[in-house]
């Protein structure tokens, strides 16, 4: 692969590392499985693209992104612990109605963002390429987010959260409300993937009502990666695998489609995503037989 491709591998991997902790925090941590993440992305990208047309500043646009994301996924949270609907079952009805909510918002089916500024635009140096520059610019912004990850499920708040989606029950016997864990942490799940949607359109010139489509799977196989290559219970080392799982799927994505020998095109994403998947999930088994045998 060429330098280009291999740093727009790193871009589009780093900007599906917010996506993949998210998907952690929801299906990790409080074991709640949620397809917002397929509403919820395009829903950031939406909101950024709405915003940054309108004439507002690309760092609001991105944080009036950023709380769209986290607006859904405090509705869904609602639907599932206010309302009793099954926590899979909230999702999808938010996943299906945000598709309506981002035409909606939209008043058409994309938005183009090529004339228009965006964050990278205005931290772009002189003698920097755009190539070069965003894939440093999103590195800073997912090292912070996982460091402010990493400190706050290490706060009282966070263990709370944590122990919500641990055992509900005995974090209900030692006074938490776990309600309002599930909907604290389906909004900050949320409000990463929201970022992530406002980060893809500005790096990709503009925001389209399928960009959200396969998400949720992008998200998944990034985390079962990270934890095939980095397994750990502790927090830092989790959040720290699931960032390294993200780039790591986007790189076999980008070799596997670069590689001539093989054959394979851009319409045969999906196969290799679901091929990268099925190997995370087996070699692990694989590798605790070979280890019990040679035991």
């Amino acid at each position: 692969m060429s330098l280009f491709s291999l740093l727009g591998a790193l871009e589009i991997g780093l900007i599906f590392a917010l996506v993949a902790l998210g998907v952690f925090i929801s299906f990790r941590l409080l074991r709640f499985p949620d397809l917002t993440v397929d509403g919820s992305f395009p829903l950031g990208g939406a909101v950024c693209a709405v915003c940054i047309v309108a004439g507002m500043n690309p760092w609001l646009a991105t944080l009036a992104a950023t709380l769209a994301g986290a607006g859904a996924g405090l509705v869904t949270g609602w639907l599932n612990v206010r309302l009793k609907i099954m926590d899979l079952l909230a999702s999808i009805l938010m996943m299906i109605g945000l598709y309506s909510i981002n035409l909606r918002i939209m008043g058409g089916p994309n938005i183009p963002l090529i004339t228009e500024p965006t964050l990278f635009t205005m931290l772009q140096p002189e003698n920097m390429p755009d190539y070069v520059l965003r894939p440093l610019v999103l590195l800073v912004l997912v090292i912070l987010a996982k460091l402010l990850l990493d400190w706050f499920f290490a706060t009282e708040r966070g263990l709370a959260i944590r122990s919500t989606g641990s055992n509900a029950r005995m974090a209900r016997a030692q006074g938490i409300n776990t309600g309002a864990m599930v909907l604290l942490g389906m909004a900050i799940s949320n409000a990463l993937v929201g970022l992530a949607g406002a980060l893809f359109v500005q790096t990709q010139g503009g925001a389209d009502i399928s960009m959200g489509i396969g998400t949720i799977v992008i998200g998944l196989a990034a985390v079962i990666v990270g934890e095939s290559i980095l397994p750990s219970r502790r927090i830092v080392w989790a959040t720290l695998a699931v960032v390294l799982g993200a780039i790591a799927y986007r790189f076999f994505i980008a070799l596997a489609l670069n590689s001539d020998f093989i054959g394979l095109k851009a319409q045969d994403l999906n196969l290799v995503t679901a091929i990268l998947v099925t190997l995370a999930l087996v070699l692990p088994q694989l590798k605790r037989k070979i280890n019990a045998r040679v035991s």
